[in-house]
C-alpha cells in the first residue's frame, strides 16, 4: 500500500471534495501533533512520573478525581491549540468554563472541543486510553466567543476524531467524507493512513456494557442484554459476546474495526441524571464517525447528532455501533 500521510490525505480531500480549507487542515495537523506528544508521555509511563493521582488530588468540572496524565493532556492541547490563528475558543471535559484564545494571538474561525484523555481508570493498568476530539465553526460574526457559540448540534460538526495510545497508537478522523485511520510511525514521527473508508458491519455479535449497573437498567435495556445473554435458545438465535475495556476510545475502536454496540444508558441509581458520557466531548465526536462508517448513534429515543445541547457539559444516554442492533434497541426505547 503507498504510505499516504495525513497531510497529504487532507490536501487530496480538499481537492475532491472543498470540505477541508487551509485552516481547518492545519487545526487537524496541530491536533494531531498534540496527541503525538500525549502518546509520547502516555507511552513513558512511571519512567516519565505521570502516573497516579494529581498531587493536590484536585477534582475537574466533573467532579472527578484528575489523574496526572489528564492535566498534562489537558496542557498539551491548549498549548498547541492556542498560537496558530485558526481557533476562536476552545473547551475540555476538564475545564468548567471555555478557554478563549489569548488576545496575544488571531482569532480563528473554528471552535475546538476535546476529551483530552478518556478511559482515566486505565492509565494506571496499562491499558488503552485516547483522546476525542470535535470541531465547529464559530457562528457567522462572533467577535467574543462565549459558551453558547458551542451549543451547536452534532450535525454541524466539520471534523471529529480520536487517538487511542495501545499497542500501536492510531488517530481516527472523519471531515464529512467517510473515516479514515492513521498509525503513527514512531520512527520517522509521522502519521501514515493504514485504513481507508472504515465500514462497521450492520449486523454483530458483540456488545459492550459495563454489566456491574446490571441491576440498575431500565427495563428496555434489561430486555435487549436479556435477549442477547439467552443466546442461540434466545429470542435472537445467536450467541453472543460482552467486551468492556472501560475507556470509549478503545470500545470503538473495536467496534470501527469489527462491529459491535456499545451502550452506557442512563439507569436508576440518579433518575434526574441523563447518563454518563458527555454530549459535546464524547457522544457527538463519536456519532459522527460511527455514522459516517455506515453504523448508527442515537440516545435511546432519537439521533445523537440531532440533540440541541443545552449546555457545555451535558451529559446523554449512548447507544452506538452496528446499525442494525442500535435501531434494535432504540426500538426497545421507543415501545417502552
Amino acid at each position: 500500500m503507498k504510505r499516504i500521510s495525513l497531510t497529504q490525505h487532507l490536501i487530496e480531500e480538499q481537492r475532491l471534495h472543498n470540505t477541508i480549507p487551509a485552516e481547518l487542515r492545519l487545526l487537524i495537523e496541530v491536533v494531531a501533533r498534540a496527541c503525538k506528544t500525549i502518546s509520547h508521555a502516555v507511552g513513558k509511563g512511571a519512567l516519565g512520573e505521570v502516573l497516579g493521582t494529581s498531587e493536590a488530588e484536585s477534582e475537574n468540572v466533573q467532579g472527578e478525581i484528575q489523574k496526572k496524565l489528564d492535566i498534562i493532556s489537558n496542557d498539551i492541547l491548549l498549548q498547541a491549540n492556542e498560537w496558530g490563528g485558526h481557533l476562536a475558543a476552545m473547551a475540555s471535559e476538564e475545564m468548567e468554563t471555555i478557554h478563549p484564545i489569548p488576545n496575544r494571538y488571531p482569532m480563528g474561525e473554528y471552535l475546538l472541543l476535546f476529551d483530552p484523555l478518556d478511559g482515566s481508570s486505565n492509565i494506571d493498568v496499562n491499558v488503552s486510553i485516547g483522546t476525542i476530539f470535535s470541531v465547529l465553526k464559530a457562528p457567522h460574526g462572533m467577535t467574543v466567543p462565549t459558551e453558547a457559540a458551542f451549543l451547536q448540534p452534532g450535525s454541524q460538526q466539520v471534523a471529529a476524531g480520536y487517538a487511542v495510545y495501545g499497542p500501536q497508537t492510531v488517530l481516527v478522523l472523519t471531515t464529512g467524507n467517510g473515516v479514515q485511520s492513521f498509525t503513527l510511525d514512531r520512527e520517522m514521527g509521522s502519521w501514515v493512513m493504514t485504513q481507508k473508508e472504515a465500514k462497521i458491519p450492520e449486523d454483530t455479535k458483540e456488545y459492550a456494557i459495563n454489566a456491574s449497573n446490571a441491576r440498575h437498567w431500565y427495563a428496555p435495556v434489561k430486555r435487549y442484554v436479556d435477549e442477547m445473554q439467552a443466546g442461540k435458545t434466545g429470542p435472537r438465535g445467536k450467541d453472543f459476546n460482552m467486551r468492556w475495556i472501560a475507556s470509549m476510545v478503545a470500545d470503538v475502536h473495536r467496534i470501527l474495526t469489527r462491529g459491535g454496540v456499545f451502550m452506557y444508558p442512563a439507569d436508576a441509581r440518579d433518575p434526574d441524571k441523563p447518563g454518563k458520557l458527555r454530549l459535546m466531548y464524547e457522544a457527538n465526536p463519536m456519532a459522527f464517525i460511527v455514522e459516517q462508517a455506515g453504523g448508527a448513534a442515537t440516545d435511546g429515543k432519537q439521533r445523537i447528532l440531532d440533540i440541541q445541547p443545552e449546555k457545555l457539559h451535558q451529559r446523554v444516554p449512548v447507544f452506538l455501533g452496528s446499525k442494525n442492533e442500535v435501531d434494535l434497541v432504540t426500538s426497545y426505547h421507543r415501545d417502552a
